[in-house]
């Protein structure tokens, strides 16, 4: 069984790669993704919201993404993160996962977005 570090560390490495599938992998199929535009219930949910931001505002190749810290304790890590996108900035953006039997069971996201132009 992965570790929650060893699964944290994996998405994170999917996501920034742009890989779907891989992020997908991470996943539960009762898993809940919680974010401020709302909640995605099961991998066809996730899926839908993976595929939004991979097509968006995290294009593979059209941002910098750079992790101030990560925590890991128990089945919970917790990484703060910033990232400069081609239509915004993200000044501030947490993503906190409940990793249980090797996959997100529950992830929630914030960020403090910064509009360019």
């Amino acid at each position: 069984m992965s570790s929650t570090k060893d699964v944290a560390d994996h998405h994170l490495k999917a996501f920034l790669a742009g890989d779907l599938d891989e992020t997908l992998k991470d996943y539960a199929e009762g898993s809940v993704f919680i974010s401020p535009n709302g909640i995605a219930h099961g991998r066809d949910e996730i899926h839908a919201v993976f595929n939004r931001l991979f097509a968006g505002l995290f294009a593979p190749g059209t941002y910098t993404f750079t992790v101030d810290m990560e925590h890991c304790e128990g089945d919970v890590a917790y990484t703060l993160w910033l990232a400069e996108c081609a239509d915004a900035g993200i000044v501030l953006g947490t993503d906190t996962v409940v990793i249980r039997d090797g996959a997100i069971m529950t992830q929630t996201v914030a960020l403090k977005l910064a509009p360019k132009g």
